[in-house]
């Protein structure tokens, strides 16, 4: 039965489609002329040939009704600000089947028209209420049960739904990325959180399916399946037509994906319950079985435009905007409600009204609920940090035979050897954590067979396997989309990152999704991660810029990121055994900034004098989270501010700035660059008669920015005091590099201006 109009009327002409959208239906019901077949019993096909019974038909529809009076709810209580959100599910109710077919125990991955999702999903546990939960995040409710009333999410803890705040499908490689974490938990012996046959399921529009993000996960989804290796996630492309204004050309969807290698093509229409639910159980099934990434291709529309400020009457014609809105699912729902006889007209338009109904009230109450009114609550999840749990652990030595089977005996443990240069210390802190944390799991480009472009990683695959150290694509943001999928299902990930200026192709990654996870779920959802990034300045034989690259203050505009950078040997073991504690004790996500023209240094003053090696600390040994390392403490004369390479620089410049000018000084390494520990360098700064901040970073925005902005509001902005900082540029090739980054003559000269006044 067609259900277009054969003319438009007066009243359809108005601005609020919303209310237009309302009253079609009321008027479709009421209107309906069909006829009516003997009813169903609740087992039986809802209409002849359908593979969805009468029973779930039901409960598809009360969720796809639940999912529009959210919608019209939140235009009307959003002008009363009782509501904060308007971006609806109109159209794409027929999401709901995707829930329906699946289990609240596949991860999901949900984009904003999801709705009908929620709404069924909710099914799947008892005395869950989707109608007051999604009302709480409406209200911006601090009881909101995911956010806390920090964002409009679809999520949920128990249904395990993480929520995501994308809008351009920077989702779909940590989508991917737990699927193949579910897959590799399960042959590694860990111990899932879910079912070892669960699948990731995540869900997109047909615009968003088109940026580099989602290209990233299509590509390594078949790169993965090609070689044969599991990854059972399921792509659920809800196709409207339509992003925004932009529209999709028509069949470009199906153009595609349906011939794509090695990404399994299914289409369904999500726009009638009868006819679309067994194909998008066969896509379900198809995913589980094979473990084979898959596309659902469901056809979907989008009425009430893209969100409550979209006035589509202005930019759509009105024949083309009552030809969408004619395409209403809920229009073809009712219809094979009444056609099949489940349902009377007055039964469906009393359903209708009461969960309209069911909806106010419930935005009503959630609008009378407490909201966030102090700034500490708001940022309570973004960093945890318990002090005393993550010392225990990064102190933790209960694994001692095993470290004795991984190093060959107890001649050859790391502690007992000579002292080393800070690429060994490394490698040999990275065979410890493996030791000490069965759940650890490194991988990237170059690390696997070769041991990294620098040999850091050398010895790791053989030691403990390819499962556990392996090599990536070569592509940073599924790097990051891997490791935030390990870490989804308890895994403990160290994903490499070859260069710190591969970093920024990838770093909505870190900013968007791993590092706000906490935030957006109110601390119910981590990724723990420690991301190793090689990078700074100062390789001779080998650079440019994207080699030496000095960009920290990529990293430190990340909330809640944690950044540690060693200068030597010592201090990269026990930080990263601090930084594998945070991860495991508070879920922080981390970056281990190594510095490359350091890890092979092995003298500081002379040739030979081996100043800059270091012995391997025992297993006990940590290093406090923002604790720094002073040289020379009781020296006051000067105080220089440094870390990384400008550590070694800076106390060579000491002893010149000593013999010309007669001072003493202290060199304070920072270590830890994000966040500053501001108390420390206030102390440090307390009795300094002059201070000198070197940061090998840029000018804009750098280490030493925060470091002098710590002192002065510390109450000694008075002091004399030099900056010496890299330029703001790129890095150039070969002796040219050296001319825009600081070097110890810059100190020097630094000093020589403190010294005349």
């Amino acid at each position: 039965m067609s259900i277009l109009p054969n003319r438009i009327p007066a009243r359809m002409k108005g601005l609020n489609r919303a209310e237009i959208c309302d009253v079609n239906f009321s008027e479709f019901v009421r209107d309906w002329d069909g006829e009516v077949d003997a009813a169903p019993g609740s087992q039986e096909p809802i209409l002849d040939g359908s593979a969805l019974d009468a029973q779930g038909f039901r409960e598809l529809f009360e969720s796809q009704l639940i999912s529009r009076h959210l919608d019209l709810m939140a235009r009307v209580l959003r002008v009363q600000n009782k509501v904060f959100y308007t971006i609806g599910s109109s159209g794409h109710e027929g999401n709901a089947m995707v829930a329906r077919a699946t289990r609240h125990t596949d991860p999901a991955f949900l984009h904003y028209r999801s709705g009908g999702f929620m709404a069924e999903r909710f099914r799947k546990l008892p005395d869950m209420d989707p109608v007051m939960d999604s009302a709480l995040s409406f209200a911006a409710s601090s009881e909101d049960p995911i956010s806390g009333g920090r964002h409009k999410v679809w999520g949920s803890k128990p249904l395990w739904v993480l929520p995501q705040t994308s809008t351009i499908a920077s989702h779909l490689p940590k989508a991917l990325g737990t699927a193949i974490a579910i897959e590799t938990g399960r042959r590694l012996g860990h111990d899932l959180p879910i079912p070892d046959d669960s699948i990731a399921i995540c869900s997109f529009g047909d615009a968003s399916s088109n940026h580099a993000t989602a290209q990233t996960a299509f590509n390594a989804a078949a790169w993965t399946a090609y070689q044969k290796l599991p990854a059972p996630v399921l792509f659920v492309c809800e196709d409207n037509g339509i992003g925004i204004s932009v529209k999709t050309p028509n069949g470009w969807v199906e153009r595609n994906f349906s011939q794509r290698p090695d990404l399994d093509y299914f289409y369904a229409d999500g726009l009638d319950l009868a006819n679309g639910y067994a194909d998008v159980q066969r896509a379900v099934e198809h995913c589980r079985r094979t473990r084979r990434p898959t596309f659902l291709h469901l056809r979907t529309t989008r009425i009430m435009g893209h969100a409550g400020t979209d006035f589509e009457i202005e930019w759509r014609s009105i024949e083309e905007l009552c030809a969408v809105e004619a395409s209403d699912p809920l229009l073809r729902s009712a219809a094979i409600a009444l056609q099949s006889g489940l349902m009377s007209k007055d039964e469906v338009l009393a359903l209708y009204e009461a969960t309209r109904k069911r909806c106010f009230a419930a935005a009503e109450e959630a609008d009378r609920r407490p909201k966030l009114d102090r700034l500490e609550d708001v940022v309570a999840p973004l960093a945890p940090y318990t002090p005393a749990a993550v010392e225990k652990e990064a102190g933790r030595a209960d694994y001692a035979q095993r470290r004795l089977e991984v190093f060959g005996g107890d001649d050859k443990l790391p502690e007992n050897q000579p002292p080393r240069h800070l690429a060994i210390q490394i490698n040999n802190a990275l065979h410890d954590t493996f030791a000490k944390y069965p759940e650890t799991l490194l991988f990237g480009e170059d690390v696997a067979q070769k041991g990294g472009v620098y040999t850091v990683t050398r010895g790791l695959q053989k030691a403990f396997g390819p499962r556990r150290v392996f090599n990536t694509l070569l592509d940073e943001t599924m790097i990051f989309g891997l490791a935030q999928g390990f870490a989804n299902v308890g895994l403990l990930p160290i994903p490499e990152i070859q260069y710190l200026a591969y970093f920024h192709n990838a770093g909505d990654q870190l900013r968007g999704e791993a590092a706000s996870l906490q935030f957006f779920s109110n601390d119910q959802y981590r990724n723990p991660m420690v991301v190793r990034i090689a990078g700074l300045g100062y390789q001779r034989g080998f650079g440019g810029h994207f080699h030496n690259d000095n960009s920290i203050s990529a990293l430190r505009d990340i909330p809640g990121l944690v950044v540690g950078c060693p200068s030597r040997g010592d201090d990269a073991v026990t930080m990263l055994r601090t930084l594998t504690a945070l991860a495991k004790v508070d879920g922080r996500v981390a970056v281990f900034l190594e510095p490359i023209a350091l890890y092979m240094t092995k003298d500081l003053h002379e040739a030979g004098d081996g100043g800059w090696l270091t012995s391997f600390p025992a297993p006990g040994e940590a290093m406090a989270l923002g604790e720094g390392r002073v040289y020379d403490e009781a020296n006051d004369d000067l105080v220089i501010f440094t870390y990384g390479n400008g550590v070694p620089m800076s106390l060579r410049a000491a002893r010149q700035i000593e013999q010309k000018h007669g001072w003493k000084a202290r060199v304070v390494d920072l270590r830890w660059l994000v966040p500053l520990n501001e108390e420390f360098i206030v102390e440090q700064a307390r009795n300094a008669k002059r201070i000198i901040i070197v940061d090998e970073g840029r000018r804009s925005a750098g280490v030493g920015e925060g470091v002098i902005t710590a002192i002065a509001e510390g109450g000694y902005g008075q002091r004399p005091f030099q900056r010496v900082v890299g330029v703001d540029t790129y890095t150039p090739l070969a002796g040219a590099a050296f001319l825009v980054i600081p070097g110890e003559e810059d100190i020097v000269a630094a000093a020589d201006r403190l010294a005349a006044g």
